[in-house]
């Protein structure tokens, strides 16, 4: 959010009549057009990247809470001997016969509870599960929590997630993630350019003062943030209602969509012989012990997840759940009716942007290197919401009197080259198609910005082309 600067003008020193101006360099001519962006993306989207910071800092943090909160469901003391994964799930359901079996998954750790998860439990939302958390050695019930997501995140994380992503305000609240996200990239990407093209004696904050200072402090810090708030925001649109949407499509018309294992049940007597349950019964045919048996066959170690067949014809999917490095992530399909794996998708097989927007998103999360990567997306938090505190006090006292906060000159698109102009124009135009909520905001700026131009023009008090706007 850096601002202008606090020179009695914002016009640069003018030559004397008799020299010949200087030629005008594409920078010199594209710089003020960057500042009026950074300056007034920051002001008006800084709210809404404030917001995202503070509820993006609580769920850093709530990983490591979760594990305090729910400590007793989680963990176990250490036994003798692991009973059988079907025997601990036969507990579960003798607590809580209502619902189905969806998932189950097997403790990955000597410490460690079994999850069963169960759908279609009434009072639970239709977009959650019920855990059921048994003790792998006595096949104890331990409690039964709601569950969310393919990360398992419990009721706290659940309610920080949910407040991050949209404000606990369902589909329309999602707009405002998306929106801080498309304009953060722009934010930083700015201040970055500003900066390097700054004179060295400009960045230093040691022996300053007043607006100065704050100026550097800003610049200062951000430049060594940038990178990571780049980051963020290009993985926070990969999930996001729009954006995200699009860039599904552009995957999948690259052929990089994330690939599946097949559920397909083989041989034509496949779910006829499987006795002992139903589809979609954790009991169906071989059974759990025998089925995680032949994963662990192919080399799925823990942690995994074991999901029932859906139907006759579909087999159990057994999968890895590892969201750490390294990630674990392959799979594998195993027959109900003969134990046989009929397929097997290893994470090395993904395409590579599979695999780079599987590793963004846990990186994104906080889950990828797990408590480092907690407490570097915390700095960052905390990072975005200074920057932005100073960026409102350079905004403060840049105006004078009166006049808080002066804005930027406008005519600043009338500096740049038409070289330059064109193309730029062009590259909005498509980034804007693709992200829209950096698009139709742009546009709607410049629509406005126009407008009250020529109103001022009109009224005599136009300052189109009044020069250079120092920083």
């Amino acid at each position: 959010m850096t601002t202008a600067p606090s020179t009695p003008t914002d016009e640069a020193p003018k030559p004397p009549a008799s020299a010949p101006a200087p030629a005008k360099s594409a920078w010199t001519g594209l710089r003020p057009l960057v500042l009026r962006l950074h300056f007034y993306a920051g002001v008006l989207v800084a709210p809404f990247l404030l917001v995202a910071a503070l509820t993006g800092l609580l769920y850093a943090a709530s990983y490591q809470a979760e594990k305090i909160v729910y400590d007793h469901e989680l963990t176990v003391p250490v036994g003798d001997r692991k009973l059988p994964v079907s025997e601990q799930v036969a507990a579960a359901r003798e607590a809580h016969p209502e619902g189905t079996i969806s998932a189950v998954r097997p403790s990955p750790e000597a410490d460690a509870t079994t999850r069963v998860m169960l759908s279609g439990i009434p009072g639970v939302d239709p977009g959650h599960t019920l855990a059921v958390f048994v003790d792998p050695y006595t096949a104890k019930v331990r409690g039964e929590l709601e569950q969310y997501g393919s990360s398992g995140a419990l009721p706290l994380r659940t309610w920080i997630d949910e407040f991050h992503r949209d404000l606990h305000l369902g589909e329309p609240g999602r707009l405002y993630s998306e929106f801080a996200a498309s304009w953060l990239w722009v934010i930083a990407g700015g201040g970055l350019v500003l900066w390097f093209s700054r004179r060295r004696a400009q960045r230093k904050f040691r022996g300053t003062g007043g607006r100065r200072r704050t100026l550097a402090l800003h610049g200062g810090v951000g430049v060594w943030a940038a990178a990571g708030f780049i980051f963020l925001s290009a993985t926070g649109l990969t999930w996001s209602t729009y954006a995200g949407a699009n860039i599904g499509e552009l995957r999948t018309s690259l052929g990089q969509e994330t690939p599946s294992v097949s559920a397909a049940a083989a041989g034509e007597h496949a779910g006829h012989d499987a006795a002992g349950g139903t589809a979609g019964d954790a009991a169906h045919g071989v059974g759990l012990d025998k089925v995680l048996a032949a994963a662990r066959a192919e080399g799925l170690g823990d942690p995994v997840e074991i999901v029932p067949p859906a139907d006759e014809k579909s087999a159990y999917v057994v999968r890895q759940i590892q969201r750490s490095w390294p990630e674990k992530q392959d799979s594998a399909a195993v027959d109900p009716a003969s134990g046989e794996v009929t397929d097997v998708l290893r994470f090395d097989d993904y395409p590579v942007l599979a695999k780079l927007t599987r590793w963004g998103i846990d990186l994104h999360t906080g889950s990828l290197f797990g408590l480092v990567n907690q407490i570097a997306l915390m700095a960052l938090a905390l990072t975005l919401i200074l920057l932005i505190v100073w960026g409102y006090r350079m905004w403060w006292q840049r105006g004078r009197g009166s006049a808080f906060g002066r804005p930027i000159p406008r005519g600043a698109w009338q500096q740049v080259p038409p070289y330059v102009l064109v193309p730029l124009l062009a590259a909005i135009a498509v980034l804007g198609y693709f992200v829209p909520l950096l698009g139709i905001p742009l546009a709607v700026f410049l629509a406005v910005d126009i407008v009250l131009g020529e109103v001022a023009h009109r009224r005599g008090r136009r300052t189109y082309g009044s020069g250079t706007a120092a920083r």
